[in-house]
């Protein structure tokens, strides 16, 4: 048998990486919000990856529970994860997945685009997910990396957040909304430069964007988490003091 797989968060996301991990032969232990991690940790001293499959607003607490002899072993699956909420909790070379399937209860996995992943450990979820059909690359470096997380960022916000204004399929909102859209995009690429210090590449993240527009036509734009993702982006602007007149006009509908 092969090393042991840790997954803190058992929900739909789960499932599919565990699915993986077994099939690959990896035994599987997961840590469940009413389990306390620093107990589970003298029960599993020396797991292969702690895969952290928590939604978005539970990591932080998450990763500041997490034992130092795990924080090298650490896969992150989140949205609108950026490398300074990895570094802000010391850990320095964390396993990182993009993640661009669905797993709704009841219903099978859907895949939009690949969900590549970078990261020591990036060869076992890779080979996991494409043992149950989630086609997952490796990517080569950090900068890929960079690039990925934000695409999904702004795929996810921009359509989540439109969503909220006009409830339609992700292939209406860019071929009859594309105004609106890409205004969203413009602000939430705006956010994401100050999150990183640094200016991004605005017309490849929307071809990008599009890519997974296209991919997966039929999917409706608005989740349950949209508007906790738009207050989230709000927050993040006014912190930097930036200017999101288009996000700020949907927060008042």
């Amino acid at each position: 048998m092969k090393e042991p797989i840790v997954i803190i968060g058992i929900g739909e996301l789960a499932s599919v990486f565990s699915r993986g991990f077994l099939r690959c032969g990896h035994p599987v232990y997961p840590i469940t919000r009413d389990m306390n991690i620093s107990q589970e940790y003298q029960k599993i001293t020396s797991p292969k990856l702690v895969l952290v499959t928590v939604p978005e607003n539970e990591l932080y607490l998450v990763l500041d529970n997490m034992p130092k002899a795990w924080c090298n072993k650490i896969g992150l699956v989140q949205n609108e994860l950026l490398p300074r909420d990895w570094q802000i909790h010391s850990i320095e070379k964390p396993t990182v997945t993009v993640v661009w399937f669905e797993k709704k209860k009841g219903m099978d996995v859907t895949n939009v685009l690949q969900s590549p992943s970078f990261g020591p450990n990036a060869p076992i979820i890779s080979k996991a997910l494409l043992s149950i059909g989630v086609p997952s690359p490796i990517l080569e470096n950090e900068q890929d990396l960079l690039y990925e997380l934000v695409r999904k960022t702004v795929y996810i916000l921009t359509v989540n957040i439109s969503g909220l204004v006009n409830n339609c399929t992700v292939e209406e909102l860019w071929l009859q909304h594309q105004p609106l859209a890409r205004e969203i995009a413009k602000e939430v690429i705006l956010i994401q430069e100050s999150l990183i210090g640094k200016q991004l590449p605005y017309e490849k993240l929307i071809d990008g964007m599009v890519e997974g527009i296209k991919d997966c036509p039929n999917r409706f734009c608005l989740g349950r988490s949209a508007l906790s993702r738009l207050k989230r982006a709000l927050k993040h602007a006014e912190k930097a003091n930036l200017r999101t007149p288009k996000l700020l006009e949907i927060a008042e509908l």
